[in-house]
């Protein structure tokens, strides 16, 4: 199974592909999507959208996951994720692909082991886990790696 994990975001949405059959996952690919913030929102979203189909197209997911939006101090950015998440839940639909939601507290207890852990400990976590050797400078993209890691963790009981 291909799984497409993404953390949302509008100036940052950060991906991650992998292949996870049973008790077997690896990380294929990983990147960060960026839009411009003087262009107007629809058409940011509408990058984002064209990016992520590429991104659909050449892998083949068979199921989509994202962190479920919970509560955020900054209401703008909220907002902007949920457009993001609008975005990409769209795409999932129209490539019939499955939407999976994981919360914070799972991503963070999955990966480190303690469902409070701050981003550093995730960062950590991540690299060690995974043994990555390219060096990750944003947050979002590690963030959808550990949202991939834990999918691929909570259901390695699967074969597929």
């Amino acid at each position: 199974m291909i799984v497409l994990a993404i953390d949302s975001g509008l100036e940052k949405t950060g991906y991650s592909v992998f292949h996870n059959k049973g008790i077997d996952s690896y990380l294929r690919t990983s990147g960060l999507l960026k839009t411009d913030k003087t262009i107007a929102i629809e058409k940011r979203l509408l990058q984002i959208y064209q990016k992520l189909n590429k991104v659909i197209n050449e892998f083949r997911p068979q199921v989509i996951v994202i962190e479920q939006l919970f509560f955020f101090k900054n209401k703008k950015t909220a907002i902007a994720v949920s457009q993001t998440q609008g975005v990409i839940m769209l795409l999932a639909a129209q490539h019939k692909i499955a939407l999976k939601l994981l919360t914070p507290l799972q991503i963070k207890k999955t990966v480190t082991g303690y469902g409070q852990a701050d981003k550093l400990s995730i960062r950590k976590m991540v690299n060690i886990t995974l043994h990555i050797s390219k060096k990750i400078k944003e947050d979002d993209e590690i963030d959808a790696i550990a949202c991939g890691l834990a999918y691929c963790y909570l259901n390695k009981s699967i074969l597929y």
